[in-house]
């Protein structure tokens, strides 16, 4: 199996990599950013899969992802991260990523999801992401979510919304989901109206 593991903590990628060698004997080549990775993939290198880190340079959230995917072809890319949020997993797996892989998910564990996203899987750890989730009706809402929200306050369809902060209309959806959730609504005309009490828009 080949694994590109992208990550620009030196120490976490060089720790990853000698045990999944170890482990598996994989073929492990490592980058610390994006660039690198797409001079890898144009340079006709072939992986089994590609490891991202979710918060390394040139990654820019999630646009990296698919700037990686689309330039890698066959390739399957997940992302890694030191981050457990339940949102960010599902918009990634949305735009086309083959899974999330949380750096603190059990040793054993990662070598099965890795296994499992190399064969053509998707990888989700649904038990952790929901065990660190802190109380999401108590957090605020975010920049993205009150653009959202306020989108929704003036009539606009999802594809609108999404066209207007040039979001995939998934990823606008998923951030309704969140809203709605964080709000206590019941719908989006039952959000625009607690939004509009509360002056959020």
């Amino acid at each position: 199996m080949r694994v590109l593991l992208a990550d620009d903590h030196e120490l976490v990628a060089q720790t990853i990599a000698a045990y999944l060698r170890s482990e598996i004997h994989a073929d492990v080549t490592v980058a610390p950013n994006v660039e690198e990775v797409l001079q890898m993939v144009a340079h006709q290198r072939r992986f089994d899969l590609i490891l991202l880190d979710l918060n390394m340079p040139g990654m820019n959230h999630l646009e990296g992802l698919e700037r990686v995917m689309a330039a890698a072809e066959c390739a399957r890319v997940a992302i890694i991260s030191g981050y457990n949020g339940r949102i960010v997993a599902e918009e990634a797996v949305a735009r086309g990523a083959s899974g999330f892989l949380p750096k603190t998910i059990a040793p054993v564990s990662m070598i099965s999801a890795i296994r499992l996203m190399a064969a053509g899987e998707v990888f989700l750890p649904f038990s952790s992401l929901i065990a660190a989730e802190v109380d999401i009706a108590a957090a605020p809402l975010t920049r993205r979510e009150l653009q959202v929200l306020q989108g929704i306050c003036e009539g606009k369809s999802n594809k609108e919304i999404a066209r207007s902060h040039e979001l995939q209309e998934v990823t606008v959806k998923l951030h309704v989901k969140t809203l709605s959730r964080k709000l206590g609504a019941r719908n989006r005309t039952h959000a625009a109206m607690i939004a509009r009490d509360r002056q959020l828009c």
